[in-house]
């Protein structure tokens, strides 16, 4: 079955996908997993995985929108760790949106990569493996480097374009980020300006990450909130930036009355504050805080309170991620500072920009 919207009604309703390819004919079909999707369409595909032991099947949902002119195949993913579920959020937020009836090109969304771990609300998968340093995978490897493969050969190899979407680890916190490897692709650099994120982040890819196994394909990572979590303000970024996004590509129109929208924070180098003794965290600053150089971002101190240790930043720049657990053993990572050109004033303008995704997210339809 694939999906078409009525004329009259707006609506998308289920059609035999074989009655679909007359209406579009002159237009090449998206083909996701052996299946053809026709242009003009929606349409649902699950990509069948490994049973469970229990003999159970197990399905990646992949939720396909093929326009009615040819145009870029956007990949947009989320959940490759089972507990980051904001993503998720984003792709239900993105699909209910208006106006893909315009759409140029294709939108391939999988909410759930890592199905397994989100069955159990788990970062990883049964194999205790990092879905995120298993690619690109193979066909015999671990149960992890399989599922990678899968997803490559599946997903990947139709993409001209992909945003992946991510949370922080289990009580860590981000705030609204992009990242890629600055000068390593002029459109990638666009993308993330279009995004309009609080913050862009100089990061390389590590091994093993989707980001590294893609190669030249533009690539942009989206990094906001907690797992097991939904943050509002994020996964409204979220939304906003994938179609931002999009209208960059000319996949969507663009705006006409748009007015001039806060320029994101810049950060070619960030670092993380571990702990220096084992104890119990109380953080003095909050996420988007600025900091300098020697300034304290909290005190771990033993439960009794005669030994604290304070941990201090050793650059200035902007706290993008925090970790909300307060039980902290030493070298654990509580802080993460981006160091960018003048904190007290981007600071500000991160401010201003989660005042404007506010606006959006209350007249209720991304910009």
């Amino acid at each position: 079955m694939a999906w078409q919207r009525d004329q009259k009604t707006d609506d998308f309703r289920t059609v035999p996908a074989w009655t679909l390819a007359g209406t579009c004919e002159t237009l090449i079909p998206m083909r996701i997993a052996n299946q053809d999707v026709p242009a003009g369409t929606r349409c649902y595909i699950d990509l069948p995985l490994p049973p469970l032991y229990t003999h159970t099947s197990v399905a990646m949902p992949v939720h396909v929108i093929n326009g009615k002119r040819n145009g870029p195949v956007l990949v947009v993913t989320a959940a490759i760790h089972g507990d980051e579920i904001n993503g998720i959020e984003i792709i239900r937020q993105l699909l209910a949106s208006r106006g893909f009836n315009r759409l140029k090109g294709t939108l391939i969304t999988v909410p759930v990569v890592n199905v397994y771990g989100f069955i159990s609300g788990s970062r990883y998968l049964p194999d205790r493996r990092d879905l995120n340093r298993s690619f690109p995978g193979s066909e015999r490897g671990s149960m992890a480097s399989r599922l990678a493969n899968i997803f490559m050969s599946d997903i990947v190899t139709a993409a001209t374009h992909m945003i992946d979407l991510h949370t922080g680890a289990a009580g860590r916190d981000n705030l609204p980020q992009v990242r890629y490897e600055f000068g390593s692709n002029s459109t990638v650099d666009a993308m993330a300006e279009a995004f309009g994120a609080p913050v862009i982040l100089n990061s390389s890819a590590g091994k093993g990450t989707l980001r590294a196994a893609v190669g030249d394909l533009p690539y942009l990572l989206y990094e906001a909130g907690e797992a097991l979590r939904f943050n509002q303000p994020a996964i409204t970024a979220g939304v906003n930036g994938i179609v931002n996004v999009m209208r960059y590509l000319e996949m969507l129109p663009p705006l006409k009355n748009r007015s001039d929208k806060k320029r994101s924070v810049v950060a070619e180098d960030s670092s993380w504050l571990r702990a220096q003794q084992s104890g119990i965290l109380r953080a003095t600053v909050d996420l988007g805080s600025s900091v300098e150089s020697g300034t304290i971002l909290g005190v771990v101190a033993d439960p009794f309170g005669e030994l604290e240790t304070d941990v201090v930043s050793n650059h200035g720049g902007i706290v993008v991620g925090i970790s909300n657990n307060p039980l902290v053993h030493e070298g654990e990572a509580l802080f993460h500072v981006a160091k960018t050109g003048a904190p007290g004033s981007d600071s500000q303008t991160i401010r201003e920009i989660q005042e404007e995704l506010e606006e959006s997210h209350e007249a209720g339809d991304p910009r």
